[in-house]
Order: C-alpha cells, then structure tokens, then sequence
C-alpha cells in the first residue's frame, strides 16, 4: 500500500530530486496516499454501506487495470462478466455474509467460461483461465474486506487490517533503508531485503499486540500471531504482483493514483492480507 515496496534496499544512486529512492515522486505519492485513507476513514465512520460502495468502485477500476495489463501476454480476460460479478460479489458478502461471496464468485467463474465461449475455441483455456485469475485475485480477495466491515465492531476491523499492511510498508521500507544489506527474492523484487522484512514483522508485531490489547481486548499473544501473518501475506502479495508485471513486461499496472501507479499498484499487499484478517480475527478475536 505505500509508495515503496516493503523491505527495499537503498540505491547506490542519487535520486531524481523530487522523487525517492525507488524512484516515485515521494510528495505525490505521501499527498494521494494520505487522501485515500482520509476517503476510507470517512467512509467507514459516516455510513459504512458507504465503504462497501468504495470497496466496488476501486475493484471496477482494478479488474480493468488488471485485464489490460494482462493483454500484454496476450491474455484475453473476458471483461463484461468480471465487471458485473465486481458489484454482485460484494454486495453479496456485505448482505449475506461469506455464502454470498463464494456464490457470487462461483456464478462469475461461470459466466466467464460461458461468455468466452462466444469467441471460439482458439485460445479458450488461456482466456478463461486468466479471467478466473482476475475474478480470484480481485473482487474475491477484496470480499474478504468487506467481510471484516459486517460486524458491529466492522470499523476496527478494517482499520486494524489496514493499519497493520501500512506498518508492514513502513517498517519494512525502514529497516530495508538503513539496515538492507541481503536481498530476498532478486529476480522478482531487487531491493526487497531480508532485513526489511525483519522490520516489516517487528512493525507489524508491536501494531498487533496494541490492537488486540486495547482494541480487541484478547491475549497479546494473538496479536503477535496476527502482525507475523500479515507481514508474511502482505509481503508475499507485494512479491506475487511484481511477479505478474516482470512476466508482462511492465512497470506498473496502470497511471491513475501519481506517485503510486494504477490502483492494484496499491492493492498488491491489502488484497492476500484481508483474507488473513478476516480469517484471523475470525479465530482470535471472535464477535
């Protein structure tokens, strides 16, 4: 969710003025991220349907962004069935809990199958298959978000996922700074550190145990488990996305947001991470 990838390793280089060191405009990016917050915080402390209704208009615009990026493998993505499913999945989880989500999910899985008949058989399995992919890694990851919002204390939730994933960036972009010396994964993520990643956990572990402390009142102990599982999903979403755009060829997903990229640039960490949330909180801090 920031501007740079958790756990990043300084650059030997001097940077571009205006811009950091993974070579994004840092006042761009710090002026739209903090704007997205302030619209979700509004969102779920004025009428949290309204959330909902955010949650729908950032995944529309992220399986476009995603079914476009994808075409540069030649992927064709059927697009109407996935911006329908979009709406249908989600209202699906805020109305009818995780039932509904999992039956819209499957009811797009098959309206894509269906709709990519119409084009012939040349390519199908391609197609279809990278059309469940979208389904699956957009709107039915971003179900789970909207799963932690339902219950009476929904703000929290979502706001202790959240609020975790940016201390993941934060501490892994941190200690990848001034400690970052081995890199993790250099043919996906060249700057991602190991020593980043021990900050990402560190961050994420000590924002954990205050939320279920204070905010959750549960065991410490599961917030240690909760920051720890978040770090490693927030992490491995961040990687899984570089993954995607290193096999495209492409640098990021789209241009909406300056400073970030395109919306699922942003979405790369709190996708996988609100499933673990929801799971979690689901486990360790039941309603």
């Amino acid at each position: 969710m920031s501007d740079v990838p958790a756990g990043e390793l300084p650059e030997t280089e001097k940077p571009v003025t205006g811009h950091g060191r993974a070579g994004r405009n840092l006042k761009a990016a710090i002026g739209v991220g903090v704007g997205l917050v302030g619209l979700v915080l509004a969102s779920l402390l004025i009428w949290r349907a309204a959330f909902v209704g955010l949650v729908v208009a950032a995944m529309l615009v992220g399986v476009v962004e995603l079914t476009r990026a994808l075409r540069a493998g030649a992927f064709r993505a059927p697009l109407v069935p996935l911006l329908v499913g979009v709406p249908a999945m989600l209202v699906l989880a805020w109305t009818r809990g995780p039932t509904g989500l999992v039956t819209g999910f499957l009811v797009t899985v098959l309206a894509v199958l269906l709709w990519r008949l119409g084009d012939g058989p040349a390519g199908y399995l391609r197609d279809a298959s990278a059309g469940v992919f979208v389904a699956l890694y957009v709107p039915l990851l971003a179900g789970f978000a909207v799963l932690l919002a339902v219950p009476d204390d929904g703000v929290a939730r979502v706001l202790a996922f959240i609020a975790t994933v940016v201390c993941s960036d934060v501490g892994g972009y941190a200690a990848g700074v001034l400690f970052g010396k081995h890199p993790m994964a250099p043919s996906i993520s060249p700057k991602k550190s190991w020593e980043g990643m021990a900050g990402s956990v560190l961050a994420c572990v000590v924002v954990g145990v205050c939320l279920f402390t204070f905010t959750f009142h549960e065991p410490w102990w599961g917030g240690v488990v909760f920051g720890v599982a978040l770090a490693l999903s927030a992490t491995i979403g961040d990687l899984g996305e570089s993954l995607i755009k290193r096999d495209l060829g492409i640098k990021d997903m789209g241009n909406l947001l300056p400073g970030h990229g395109g919306i699922m640039d942003r979405l790369d960490s709190l996708l996988p991470s609100a499933a673990v949330a929801y799971l979690l909180l689901s486990l360790l801090a039941p309603v």
